[in-house]
């Protein structure tokens, strides 16, 4: 389901790129410092938005070096951490933990099984550290399984499942507790939730119809009560909604670079795929650009 906040490359500054993939391969580092190989696959560029974002946010103290690893052997690359990449790397692998749960519900498959085994030792360290988020995230997935099994295919589940996985989200950026600009961190991660997850749905919708697989969009397009236009609409009130939350964050360092995932990047998938079915805007990709002008809502 992840994947989704990624940066729009063609519209950031080589600087700025530079910046993001030098977070990214520091939050790769961190995942195999703590949790060796079986860390190091779970790296997404999700958790890499909320570094970046918490580490703009909490003014984080940034630690660079310069390494060689598998993925760049011949020549050294710069690795930027923080306090907040350790703890987007637990919250990585917490999310592969409880993916594969949710795989073992779903098709009581060995390949989830073997995930579990091989991800819970893990899972029940970061438990100890992190026991509010681990209770808020499987509140958020039991109501995201007993709306898949319920599986009515009403507009109600539709946003009743938004609304579950936007929480689930909100409880990985409350890093803390007692921040006075929880509000709007929690406002932000909600509805960049509700996003993604609306945007899951849509991007699976004919192959769930095809292997019969649940999907909360299924019904309502048979019925011809949803379109990919309304879905659209959907979707730009939350970005909207994402973005103007992120206007009230003081968030100075990687300002552009934030911005050019939550309002363009985020758009990727969403863009890629109607542009190859004929039904996007004449520039495809580039008729979203990363600055304030362009939200809608």
């Amino acid at each position: 389901m992840f994947g989704y906040v990624q940066i729009r490359k063609p519209e950031l500054k080589i600087k700025d790129y530079d910046t993001y993939h030098s977070f990214y391969c520091g939050l790769c580092h961190i995942l195999y410092e703590r949790f060796g190989i079986r860390g190091q696959v779970t790296l997404t560029y999700d958790m890499t938005f909320l570094v970046l974002l918490l580490s703009s946010y909490y003014e984080s103290e940034v630690k660079t070096e310069k390494r060689r690893c598998i993925v760049h052997p011949a020549r050294a690359h710069v690795e930027r951490m923080t306090e907040m990449t350790a703890y987007g790397a637990d919250m990585n692998v917490l999310l592969t933990y409880f993916h594969f749960v949710d795989d073992k519900l779903d098709e009581n498959s060995k390949k989830a099984a073997g995930g579990i085994a091989v991800y819970r030792g893990a899972y029940l360290k970061i438990k100890d550290r992190y026991p509010l988020q681990c209770k808020r995230i499987v509140r958020s997935l039991r109501a995201l399984r007993e709306i898949e099994v319920r599986d009515s295919g009403s507009e109600e589940d539709l946003q009743a499942a938004c609304d579950s996985f936007g929480r689930l989200m909100a409880a990985l950026f409350s890093y803390d507790e007692k921040d006075p600009m929880l509000r709007a961190l929690k406002g932000l991660a909600y509805h960049l939730g509700c996003y993604i997850y609306l945007t899951d749905a849509w991007d699976d919708l004919a192959d769930d119809i095809e292997k019969k697989r649940y999907n909360p969009l299924k019904t309502l397009y048979n019925k011809k009560r949803y379109d990919d236009k309304k879905v659209e609409d959907l979707l730009y009130d939350h970005a909207a909604k994402t973005a103007a939350y992120f206007e009230m964050l003081p968030c100075l360092q990687y300002q552009d670079i934030l911005r050019n995932i939550l309002y363009a990047g985020i758009w990727n998938k969403w863009d890629r795929k109607k542009h190859s079915s004929g039904q996007a805007g004449p520039t495809g990709e580039g008729d979203r650009k990363p600055n304030k002008g362009n939200q809608r809502g």
